[in-house]
């Protein structure tokens, strides 16, 4: 029997009596990929969450249930969704646990505002003799959504004000240093020897890159989530992106005398995606890597042909390393190592990689202990004609 088929029979946390409000959960699995460790946390976890209410959960693999992945319009798994109280609400992506911390007491709130009103129905049809709470009920689930959207809305306003903030910061030291170099070249410039006129060149050229890849970052947080990108797919040639990146960062790299080692196959299937989006993805990593790596270390960009329909690409490094505990987190938005923070970056390049990676319907993770470096790895889906 499949794991899944197993799991889904014993999936149901709680009774599920037909008399009192309940939350169902929906939980979506691709068979391609192994979740049954995951699945076995959540369902562990949401056994020990505090909760007033019967709680049901199903467990689907998404390729035997497309109509109701399109019903959600899922875009990655695991997935798992609040089908009932109304309106539905989909949860994706590894961190499942995490995200269910901050939306649980939400939805038992929602639960507890439907109690209310099913009394106050109740209560109409005893005093009244008449129904009339349809219209209660409507603007009470239009109450809790404007609730809702008023919280998010506040903490994305926090999430700018911080972004604004720190931007107008970092951007001085780069610009600062790009203005250095162009007044020394228009000043000393016939002085100068042509081996230092390269050199002030470059260097204008790196901080120049270096602001725009803060502005990137900046504008592909501010897009929100995968389901928001737009991507323009098409049969890529990953190898020449991946030596376009290396190429990008090769200066950086020496600057720290950091060896740069690649096992890249001159012969991969080509892959389904956005050239510039995935181009994008291995720049922020490998800046991750050198900024992260102590002078003499090694990064190494390695790509694997790993089944019929999937590509894997890593980049190591032999830096400090990602705590275990911190793993998932680092994917969030503008979540930073307490030991990161007197480093430029704003913490969202990860985040903005992951929302690429799962709009191209892959995967991205990372493998690490402390004092031992880091391999970052994501996949994506080869062509198909």
């Amino acid at each position: 029997m499949h794991p899944f088929i197993s799991l889904c029979m014993t999936a149901s946390v709680d009774r599920l009596p037909d008399t009192q409000p309940a939350l169902k959960l929906s939980i979506f699995v691709d068979r391609q990929i192994s979740h049954v460790d995951l699945l076995q946390s959540i369902q562990a976890h949401i056994r020990e969450l505090d909760s007033e209410f019967p709680t049901h959960v199903d467990i689907n693999e998404v390729g035997d249930c497309p109509y109701l992945a399109e019903h959600y319009k899922l875009v990655v798994t695991p997935a798992l969704v609040k089908a009932a109280p109304l309106p539905a609400h989909v949860l994706a992506g590894h961190d499942l646990i995490e995200q269910l911390e901050v939306w649980w007491p939400r939805w038992q709130e929602q639960l507890r505002q439907s109690v209310i009103q099913a009394d106050r129905k109740v209560s109409d049809v005893i005093t009244n003799g008449t129904y009339q709470s349809t219209d209660l009920l409507r603007l009470s689930e239009e109450l809790f959504q404007l609730r809702q959207h008023q919280a998010e809305l506040k903490e994305q306003l926090f999430f700018k004000d911080r972004i604004l903030a720190m931007l107008a910061h970092d951007l001085r030291n780069p610009l600062a240093a790009t203005s250095l170099a162009v007044e020394t070249l228009e000043q000393h410039g016939d002085r100068l020897e042509p081996e230092m006129k390269r050199q002030l060149l470059e260097h204008a050229r790196a901080q120049t890159r270096k602001m725009e890849q803060m502005i990137d970052d900046i504008l592909q947080a501010a897009r929100g989530t995968a389901a928001e990108l737009t991507l323009s797919t098409a049969e890529v040639q990953l190898t020449d992106i991946c030596w376009t990146a290396l190429e990008d960062v090769r200066d950086r790299a020496a600057a720290k005398q950091l060896q740069l080692d690649t096992d890249i196959p001159p012969r991969l299937p080509t892959v389904h995606a956005d050239r510039d989006k995935i181009r994008q993805v291995l720049i922020n990593l490998l800046d991750n890597a050198v900024k992260y790596t102590p002078a003499g270390g090694t990064i190494r960009l390695g790509v694997l042909h790993r089944t019929t329909q999937k590509i894997e690409v890593s980049v190591s490094d032999t830096g400090p390393g990602v705590p275990v505990a911190e793993q998932e987190r680092i994917f969030s938005d503008s979540v930073r190592l307490s030991r990161d923070r007197a480093r430029e970056g704003y913490g969202i390049g990860l985040s903005s990689c992951r929302r690429i990676i799962r709009a191209h319907y892959g995967r991205i993770w990372v493998m690490s202990s402390s004092n031992e470096g880091s391999s970052f790895h994501f996949t994506l889906p080869i062509f198909r004609p």
